[in-house]
Parts: structure tokens; sequence; C-alpha cells
């Protein structure tokens, strides 16, 4: 259809079921796109490489954003700068992208970016991009960071910059400290999201590339077999003075399986499958999996009392969710233990290093813990000076007995020149 594209002829369009143009019959390429939801884009149509390229369609603007006169002289010059070679629309977005912030690219990057992440892992993401990356260089447009800002960023959340305390839920708080290995994490994924603006062709290559950061220290902190005993010491005397049961249960579960805190702060009876001495989740940081308990794990899960109206294994004082004092809980008992520097998460580093001591291989370590990835298991696996002296020795005494018993075969002479490099060789043979 071809009319006159005046506010008097397009008064008189009506929507229909599915989208329609309707095509200026003055300027050709000129027209309005009619949405059966009675909205009414101009738009202009043209050729790229000066009339010999691919067709593009370009929108000017909605009716009553702009009017058809408005329009119609949007779309002239749009025809013009085709006709010269020109391609409106390309330069229209790489106009935009020039001036997109790294807060709104975060934002794109969380929701189209991010499909295959763990949901806790996209919520520790969201968490650094809100605390660390929109506040320091937020403001910044992509297009315009260089490689020095990446560093200067990686030093000031290192030196504290965003350093805060802040609420969460309805009474807890968060402290928000910054520090070496926060800054790395941070700038790993920020390299992340500027890869993800490569990729979307927002910006040619990625700044982070090739900045040096601060070693990710891993802690290595494991208990001694004294220490543990130190432990369930200290667990005892917090259920006689009244510590929640479901805390020290939960401490307990922790050191007798090796599974991750959210594992079992977040467990539920439906789970829990005492007949067979597993839990079976659904979900966890890697996916489905299944934990194996071991005597001790099954007697603290079937002497633990359940609350009719939670199905949460350790329920909150409310039973209208998760125990979430769990931390509080565990600072008094590590204190008490004089076990300060040690985290919950070191009960899995200990559960891991104690299964290695007793022979356990890698890949049986691994399915404990539910890894994926040989790596990981790898660094979990702490080996203490007595068991390396112990595994020297028994290196040591291997040989010593493999010369001698060649020696009594009568295969050897009793003197090795190698041995004894002082000794005339031919004299020996």
């Amino acid at each position: 259809m071809h009319v006159r594209l005046n506010i008097t002829n397009i008064k008189t369009l009506l929507p229909a079921n599915k989208v329609f143009f309707v095509w200026d019959d003055e300027l050709p390429c000129f027209g309005v796109k009619i949405f059966p939801s009675g909205v009414f884009t101009f738009v202009v149509q043209y050729r790229k490489g000066a009339g010999r390229g691919q067709t593009i369609r370009k929108s000017i603007g909605r009716l009553g954003t702009v009017t058809p006169d408005q329009a119609r002289s949007k779309a002239k010059d749009i025809l013009a700068a085709a006709r010269l070679g020109s391609d409106p629309l390309e330069e229209e977005r790489e106009a935009r992208r020039k001036h997109v912030t790294v807060a709104a690219l975060c934002d794109l990057y969380l929701h189209e970016g991010c499909a295959t992440k763990k949901a806790s892992t996209l919520a520790t993401d969201t968490g650094r991009i809100r605390v660390h990356i929109k506040p320091l260089i937020g403001n910044r447009r992509v297009s315009e960071l260089k490689k020095a800002d990446i560093q200067r960023f990686l030093a000031d959340v290192a030196d504290g910059h965003t350093r805060r305390t802040e609420k969460t839920k309805k009474h807890g708080l968060a402290r928000v400290r910054g520090g070496k290995g926060t800054a790395t994490r941070t700038v790993g994924l920020l390299g992340a999201i500027l890869q993800f603006a490569v990729e979307r062709e927002m910006i040619e290559s990625n700044p982070a590339r090739g900045v040096k950061r601060f070693p990710d220290q891993k802690c290595e902190r494991f208990l001694s077999i004294k220490e543990i005993a130190r432990l369930h010491e200290a667990l005892g005397k917090a259920e006689q003075h009244g510590t929640n049961p479901f805390a020290t249960a939960a401490i307990r579960i922790l050191l007798f399986t090796g599974a991750r805190k959210s594992e079992i702060v977040e467990l539920r009876w439906k789970d829990v499958d005492l007949a067979n001495n597993i839990i079976a989740l659904k979900t966890s940081k890697t996916g489905a999996r299944t934990i194996q308990l071991n005597h001790y794990a099954h007697t603290v899960l079937e002497t633990l009392p359940r609350v009719e109206r939670s199905d949460w294994v350790f329920p909150s004082d409310r039973y209208d969710g998760s125990y979430t004092a769990l931390q509080k809980d565990w600072a008094a008992i590590r204190k008490d233990a004089e076990l300060e520097d040690v985290r919950l998460h070191d009960l899995r580093h200990t559960f891991a290093s104690i299964a290695a001591a007793n022979g356990a291989s890698l890949p049986e370590i691994g399915k404990l813990l539910g890894h994926k990835d040989p790596k990981t298991t790898q660094r979990y696996v702490h080996l203490t000076e007595a068991q390396v002296r112990r595994v020297n020795d028994i290196v040591g005494e291997s040989i010593s007995s493999a010369h001698k018993r060649v020696q009594e075969r009568g295969l050897l002479p009793m003197e090795d020149p190698h041995l004894h490099p002082d000794l005339d060789s031919a004299a020996v043979h």
C-alpha cells in the first residue's frame, strides 16, 4: 500500500492481525510499520554500499515521538548518506557502542552471558559487580578503558577502596573488605565481562588481558589428629552449654563427609537416604551428586531431632528456612578449641587430607568431594612432614633392599664402583 504519509492519512490506517507496512507515495523507501498492538513506527529502507549491497531497514521513531514530517526529513538524510556509500544503521550502532558504560555492560553480561553458570556462581559474580566493579568504574565508557585502568582497579580493590558494611536480609550484616585475593578474583571476572564485549563486537580487544594479578593464595589449612580431638571436645562443651544442636550437628557432618557448607546447611530430609547411607543432591556446585555417609555421619543424622513443620535438616529458629547462624556458632566453638585460624571450609580440606593419608587415590577423593576436575582435588590433598618422611624412608628401604637382593643372587659384585667411586674398577672386575 502506498499513500502520502501525513497525519491525516495515517489516522485512517487500522492495525491488522499481523504486522504490515504502508509506504510513502512521494519518497520511495520511506514508510510506517503498523503493529497489531496499534503502535506505528516510521522506517526507512536502503541498500548498503551505494545501492549495491544488502537491504537494510532502519527504524526512525514512533508516531507521537516524531511527526510524519520529522520522520520524512530524517529518512531523506539517511537515504542520501546511503547513496554515498555509508551505512547509517551501522554508524548509529558504532556510536552507541562507544557510549556503553561498564555498568551497562555488566548488566548485559549478567542477562545474556551467564546462561551456563550455576546459581551460586552467578550470585557471587553479581555481588562482585555490585560492590566492586560498579562503584569504582561503573560510569566509565567501555570503549575508553585501557590496561592501566584495569591495573588501577586491581590496586584499588586490593587497598580496600570498596570496603564497607551493609545490611543483608532482615538482621544480617555483610562486610566488604577487599584485599589482594578479592582483587585478583574480581579482575578475573572483569576480564570475562570485557571478553564478552569483544565477542559482541563492542570493543576490538580486551584491556584486562595481560594485567598481572596478585597470586590467588589457596588456604591449605587442615587439622591434625590432636586438633580434631580438641574440636570434638569443644563441640561436646558447646552442646552441654546450650549451643543450638543443629549447629553442632552440622559441623560434625561437615567434618565426617567433607561436604561443602552450602550442601549441608541447605539440606532437606527428602534428599537424605539413611537406609542406603547417602545424601542424594539434585543440584550442587558441580551438578547433581551423591554424598556418602559413613557410620559416624549416619549416626549424627539418625539421632538428630526432626521438626514436623520443616523439611530442613538444619532448620532456623522459626522453622521457616535453613539455619543461618552457623558461622557465628562456629566462631565460638573454634575459639574454645584454640583453632581460631580454621574456617568451616577447612573441615573439607581435613577430610580430603585424612583420606589421602590413609591411601585413597585422587579419583576416589574427588568422587567423595564431588569434584569433576582432578586438578581441583589435587589442591585439597596435603601431606604432613611426618607422612613425607615416612614415604621417603619407604623408598630408601625399597632401593636398598633391591640392591641387596640382586647381590645375594650373584648378579652383581659385592662392591659396586658406582657406590664406591674411590675403588679401582679394574681390580673389582
